[in-house]
């Protein structure tokens, strides 16, 4: 496997770069860095600490003339300057110097047409591992000539300053269509990365005439398929694991077939 050196994400000094680890590998790092505890059954549990789940308000999208129009703006969607960013990414790139770094380079969406490749650097075992697992896996083949449409740089030890940064606080999810970038900052809570994911896939697939749904599916003996439309946390993908159905796909690894596309039974064609 093609090796990558912290120069090549940008980073200065002499840290380390580990590349789509295993997960034995990852567990027993996490183990080591205290990132978590095995469970009575063998799986590693973490404590996220202060982020339990996603923090909306300290989610923004660099606001710039080429993607300002393709913006819903409001509540949800908050805009950041191109300078605010990137000042925030500088800070992120020095204070993730000289540490021991995991890269995960994976594809999201099972249809080979409308795949994007998404390179995970984390600052912690656990959250590549997590990601590790919801991603689609490359080959050793295909790890040596990948070339990431999007990076996401995950650095939860990292702190912004309000007042300084522009933030809600000191937690920071930023997405700069533009670059191509995504940094998520002063979170531990795995699941801001597979959103960022969620909301890149968003953004990109619909400009290749793909209806995206935040949704789970599933299918019937018959070829009959049902889809469940519901807000995060209400039990999509519960209901959708029926075991008298077969589960069409799961967050970003998708489905296809005859033209379908989907994430987290998610996009249509």
């Amino acid at each position: 496997m093609k090796e990558i050196r912290p120069i090549e994400l940008g980073i200065g000094g002499d840290g380390k770069v580990i590349r789509n680890a295993s997960v034995p590998f990852l567990v027993k790092k996490a183990l080591e860095r205290g990132e978590g505890t095995l469970s009575s059954t063998g799986a590693l549990s973490v404590n996220t600490g202060k982020y339990t789940g996603r923090s909306p308000d300290d989610k923004y999208i660099v606001d710039t003339p080429t993607i300002h129009n393709d913006i819903a703006w409001g509540k949800i969607n908050r805009p950041i300057s191109k300078e605010k960013f990137d000042a925030i990414h500088a800070k992120m790139l020095a204070y993730l110097q000289n540490k021991e770094l995991y890269v995960f380079d994976g594809f999201a969406g099972a249809d080979k047409k409308y795949t994007q490749c998404f390179r995970i650097v984390n600052e912690l075992a656990s959250q590549n591992l997590f990601i590790h697992q919801l991603l689609i896996r490359p080959t050793e083949q295909e790890l040596e000539s990948y070339t990431p449409d999007f990076t996401i740089i995950a650095a939860p030890g990292f702190k912004c300053i309000p007042e300084v940064d522009g933030t809600h606080s000191e937690a920071f999810i930023g997405i700069d269509y533009e670059a191509h970038l995504v940094l998520i900052a002063g979170s531990q809570y795995a699941g801001e990365i597979k959103k960022s994911v969620f909301s890149v896939m968003n953004y990109v697939l619909p400009k290749r005439g793909i209806l995206s749904m935040h949704c789970s599916a599933n299918i019937g003996k018959d070829g009959d398929s049902a889809v469940f439309f519901g807000l995060s946390g209400t039990g999509k993908t519960t209901l959708s694991a029926d075991p008298n159905r077969k589960l069409i796909g799961d967050d970003e690894h998708g489905w296809s077939d005859d033209g379908v596309f989907n994430i987290e039974g998610g996009c249509f064609a």
